[in-house]
């Protein structure tokens, strides 16, 4: 191992991916065959935001590897595929997992990496196929089995599912697997219209949820407490401080926001198909911005205070740091006309959006209460400070109120346009809501907007709604909680108020 590539393992293992970066290009100016400082370039890249160079860097090192093999390559691999579905580039670890698992068909980590690649880009029989294959190679491996009834369930194989899963929860006790099993489970009785069944299910996970470690780590009180926070620390003067002072040489991004399960990933989709729309899918180069804001400000009070102390020139750099991160990640697809920034729980920060963007647009989506809740409740997510509350019940509405309550707090206080589009609207009468949009982000109607969902198949979408939006237009998710209104009854006092104030019927 190169001095140079020592130092930059070093530089990485010390959280100074920067210096690491370095080192590591360094390692390849002296080696350019050298996959391991290719691989390690790309993972550097992508702590620095710089996700879209950092990939590429990763899928060659994959690529380097599997033309000159050695007895770690395999494990290597592994770590490489990880890195890209981590880092969101899914069709490159779905290439690169067809290619490994062609060199080596009998390793099953690697077979599990191309059936969950698979199941991300809508190949449902592939990644079965390649889930079985996973199996036979690793046979009785709880969570294996547990992914690979996701993945029939999926694929619309529901008979093989079942006793798959309760094979699984009568084996060894394990909080997670005892989690996923009972959440597919649920998914799997909603299915079969045994709504009270899969309520049960949804409810045995949460309380697994309480014993699995990964889970405990996310602090439950920190959107609320930041909420709260919120509420009140604005008024019109301070969010448009800035107005008219931009300075900007680009438009200002359109953030699509709202609560989790409200719409935002079909609106994404139909947007996406606009050939003058680029849509960042979950990016939150918002939350960079604002550590920025926290490091640059060290020390105690809030956001609002510490955005209140910065100078123009100080929210210029903010800007810029922005777009850097956005351009970092995808490119000169950003270039577009019109940058649609995605991030569903960016509604806590819409506040914030307004102060350094005060010529941004919000399209902030609505849907009825107890349908975003029960489809919140019935999904498995990556575990954040937000997704942990949809484990339970009552938490899950507990949260929906919070953050519902502060978009109807402060939405006529900002003094940048913003757009409520009810997700009713969208699957009951398309094309007038959505020229009703375009007309708000200054958009002509386009007729590749009726076919979102064939662009929407091939690509990765980060949400769980990915494969629903891969269909055609549909409207049986509107009104689902009607098959478990008897389960309403815990959560009436959060829910019934915003039910009446945002106008559905009770």
């Amino acid at each position: 191992m190169s001095i140079s590539l020592q130092r930059g393992i070093a530089a990485a293992h010390a959280r100074d991916p920067r210096t690491a970066a370095q080192w590591f290009r360094r390692a390849l100016a002296e080696s350019p065959s050298n996959a391991a400082a290719e691989a390690w370039l790309g993972q550097a890249l992508c702590a620095l935001g710089e996700r879209l160079a950092g990939t590429r860097h990763l899928a060659k090192a994959g690529r380097a590897m599997l033309a000159a093999p050695s007895a770690q390559t395999p494990v290597r691999l592994v770590e490489i595929l990880s890195q890209l579905q981590q880092w969101g580039d899914v069709p490159a670890a779905l290439d690169l997992a067809r290619a490994a698992t062609a060199a080596y068909p009998d390793h099953a980590r690697l077979q599990q990496l191309l059936a969950v690649a698979c199941s991300q880009l809508n190949d449902p029989r592939g990644a079965v196929a390649a889930g079985a294959e996973a199996l036979r190679l690793a046979p009785g491996v709880p969570m294996l089995e547990v992914l690979q009834a996701s993945l029939e369930i999926d694929a619309g194989d529901l008979d093989a599912a079942r006793p798959r899963l309760d094979a699984v929860l009568a084996g060894p006790d394990d909080a997670a697997v005892r989690l996923r099993a009972h959440k597919e489970l649920a998914r799997l009785d909603d299915r079969q219209g045994r709504f009270d069944e899969a309520f049960d299910h949804l409810e045995a996970a949460g309380r697994a949820a309480h014993d699995v470690a990964d889970l405990a780590r996310h602090d439950r009180k920190l959107l609320p407490r930041l909420i709260a926070a919120n509420t009140g620390a604005y008024d019109a003067a301070a969010l448009g401080r800035w107005t008219g002072k931009t300075g900007a040489t680009r438009p200002a991004p359109v953030f699509l926001i709202g609560f989790l399960r409200s719409g935002t990933t079909l609106v994404q989709a139909v947007l996406s198909a606009h050939p003058q729309v680029f849509v960042a899918d979950e990016g939150n180069m918002l939350h960079d911005v604002l550590a920025e804001v926290q490091q640059r400000l060290a020390g105690p009070g809030s956001i609002a205070t510490k955005l209140a102390r910065l100078n123009l020139a100080q929210v210029e750099q903010l800007r810029a740091l922005y777009w850097s991160r956005a351009r970092g990640r995808y490119g000169d697809s950003i270039d577009r006309p019109v940058f649609v920034d995605k991030f569903t729980m960016s509604s806590v920060d819409v506040a914030a959006i307004n102060v350094l963007f005060p010529d941004a647009r919000i399209i902030y989506m609505l849907r009825d209460p107890r349908d975003v809740c029960l489809s919140g409740f019935q999904q498995l997510m990556v575990p954040t400070a937000a997704t942990v509350h949809l484990l339970e019940w009552r938490s899950t509405a507990q949260l929906y109120a919070a953050v519902t309550d502060w978009w109807l707090h402060i939405r006529d206080t900002l003094t940048m346009p913003w757009l409520e589009l009810r997700y009713e609207d969208v699957v009951g009468d398309f094309q007038p809501s959505l020229t009703r949009l375009l007309d708000f982000i200054g958009l002509d109607w386009d007729a590749a907007l009726l076919d979102f969902h064939v662009g929407a198949r091939a690509a990765y979408i980060t949400s769980p709604s990915r494969s629903q939006v891969a269909r055609p237009l549909y409207r049986s998710s509107a009104g689902r909680w009607r098959g478990y209104a008897r389960h309403f009854a815990a959560v009436d006092d959060l829910l019934s108020p915003l039910v009446e104030r945002l106008g559905y019927a009770p």
